[in-house]
């Protein structure tokens, strides 16, 4: 049976809409139900869903490491509890109520946006439906960050409108959510509208971008997720069929992407390789200078003035004003060793630069530059310079800067993930193809020289096991999406393919209650451990043995929740404290 959950602490101002949006007289017209949507959409900009979702997402994994020097702060000491694996339950970022909130927002419309159909004869059956899957997406897509963040979750499929509803729920095994979701995107697959619908081609033959191709979760936008869901439960699971369906949604979108440019634009782009992907040069400034580019999927929109991406400044950039040294997070040592301009095994790949700042070749950390610069760096095709351009940095206030949850290559990779898992034996020819992605991705930053092309473009017999195989699509994932919220829960799928007992049909609640209070979790893979550490510079050890098993991996539930509602079940790696709580 499943336990329950209080969403006291935190009805009045987070979970509850306010009553203009739930009052009879406002679902009358079409307008009423676009502003509701796009209030979905805005409320996933919000500052600490972004600060949570980074650090989540990023903070666990060997991308970045705090930046030294900082004055203590309450963030401070949060991020040095995450980076020790010694998290207390009332640390701030176990507290999950902002996705709530999106997920809130979404129920309402789902639930009143319906009634309008019979009202107002401008928003047609088929309006309903293309809003319809938008929400149940972006719904999704929040039950997968909670999922993979704290595993055991409730899951609302209805709104809540005013305080006085009843507002315990039970938490839901994983299983259970990662079905509803991938039950939802599907038939939201089947009603979305198609990226083409904005004539995304015409607007970059004309020089400028219509952002509503990947501002909106659309078709494109609905299959990656259900993409990354399937890998994800796949992993989880061992499942050939799921590792079969993320590839079946990834060929789809590529599909998607190439219908959507004429073939002249495409030759604009990367003609070598036959997929929609920006060229050499380009790649850094159109995708995450200019942003909205040709090969993203799905980005958060902020235009600096209504909405500041203030999160990624203070996380990636400058953590309190104009005036900080750097932002809450540093690049962590791996991005440069002592002495040697290679990095994460490449040799010529000028990601290095424009992914970092860097002063020298014997720094231990690094400046973030992806996302943060306003230029790209001045090439030189010199793989040994590893100094990159000079800074055109945004500014602390005003900070527009989207954030993209998807986009093309990180799709091609999650193909070439799913690719390996499948193949058989060393000799199955989808090993072969899964190279050929990795290729396509890592060639376009590779320096153009002739010594580098010929020393660093991937090659099959370098790599052709299908342990080797499975080490360069990891590698690649974080050499081309390194900070953009993926690191963790790339090595979190890493971790479930080498382990076999994960019960993720079951709560801990359920699994404790059938084994009389106590249960052995299933050991954490030791290669994953010492790839999660190894960007640390001390304290490794204490790390992993904090780490060592399965329900260690995800963050708990927040104290104040567990202190209104006796019937919540905390994540056993985290009991002791809460227990405490409970009787005191």
């Amino acid at each position: 049976m499943g336990t329950m959950l209080t969403f006291a602490s935190c009805v009045d101002t987070v979970i509850i809409p306010d009553d203009k949006t739930v009052d009879e007289d406002f679902w009358q017209t079409k307008s009423d139900v676009s502003q509701m949507v796009n209030s979905a959409y805005y409320s996933m900009l919000d500052h600490d869903l972004m600060f949570r979702l980074l650090t989540w997402s990023e903070f666990r994994s060997d991308d970045v490491v705090r930046s030294p020097g900082l004055s203590s702060n309450s963030t401070t000491e949060a991020l040095d509890q995450i980076q020790a694996q010694h998290i207390e339950t009332d640390n701030t970022f176990a507290n999950w109520d902002r996705l709530y909130t999106v997920i809130n927002n979404c129920n309402i419309v789902l639930e009143r946006a319906p009634e309008v159909v019979m009202i107002d004869p401008d928003y047609t059956e088929s309006d309903f439906l293309a809003d319809q899957s938008q929400m149940l997406a972006l719904r999704s897509l929040c039950y997968f960050y909670l999922v993979r963040t704290f595993r055991d979750v409730p899951m609302p499929l209805t709104a809540y409108m005013n305080s006085s509803q009843e507002m315990s729920i039970p938490q839901e095994a994983p299983a259970t959510v990662i079905n509803q979701c991938i039950a939802d995107l599907e038939k939201a697959s089947l009603r979305a509208l198609s990226p083409s619908s904005y004539r995304a081609s015409s607007k970059y033959m004309s020089g400028t971008r219509e952002w509503r191709h990947c501002g909106w979760l659309n078709k494109a936008g609905i299959q990656a997720i259900l993409a990354d869901i399937y890998l994800w439960r796949a992993s989880v699971m061992h499942s050939a069929a799921d590792y079969q369906k993320c590839i079946d949604y990834c060929d789809s979108i590529v599909e998607i992407k190439k219908e959507l440019y004429s073939r002249d634009v495409l030759k604009l782009f990367n003609e070598d390789t036959g997929l929609p992907l920006d060229g050499y040069r380009e790649a850094f400034e159109d995708i995450f200078v200019n942003q909205n580019s040709m090969e993203s999927i799905f980005e958060l929109q902020y235009d600096g003035a209504n909405n500041s991406n203030s999160a990624l400044c203070q996380l990636y950039h400058k953590y309190a004003n104009n005036s900080s040294a750097s932002g809450y997070f540093q690049a962590s040592s791996i991005f440069g060793n002592v002495g040697s301009p290679v990095w994460n095994g490449v040799k010529s790949d000028h990601r290095f630069q424009e992914n970092v700042y860097s002063a020298g070749k014997d720094l231990t950390s690094f400046d973030i530059r992806k996302m943060i610069d306003q230029g790209s760096t001045s090439y030189n095709n010199d793989p040994t310079d590893v100094v990159g351009g000079a800074r055109i940095s945004r500014t602390y206030d005003n900070f527009r800067q989207n954030f993209i949850v998807y986009r093309l290559s990180d799709v091609l990779l999650m193909k070439a993930e799913a690719l390996v898992q499948l193949a058989s034996d060393n000799s199955d020819t989808r090993l072969q193809d899964a190279c050929k992605i990795v290729w396509a991705i890592n060639s376009r930053s590779i320096y153009p020289t002739a010594a580098s092309v010929a020393n660093d473009t991937i090659k099959f017999t370098n790599y052709n096991t299908k342990e080797r195989m499975e080490d360069l699509v990891l590698q690649e994932r974080q050499r081309e999406l390194c900070f953009e919220g993926k690191r963790w829960y790339d090595l979190m799928r890493y971790n479930y393919r080498k382990i076999n007992a994960a019960d993720y049909t079951k709560t801990f609640g359920e699994l404790l209650n059938e084994n009389g209070g106590t249960y052995t979790f299933p050991a954490n893979d030791a290669a994953m451990l010492a790839l999660v550490t190894r960007g640390l510079l001390s304290g490794q050890a204490s790390v992993v043995a904090r780490m060592r098993y399965e329900n260690s991996l995800y963050m708990p539930i927040y104290r104040k929740e567990v202190k209104v509602n006796n019937l919540l079940v905390q994540n056993p790696a985290y009991s002791d404290v809460d227990e405490f709580e409970r009787t005191n």
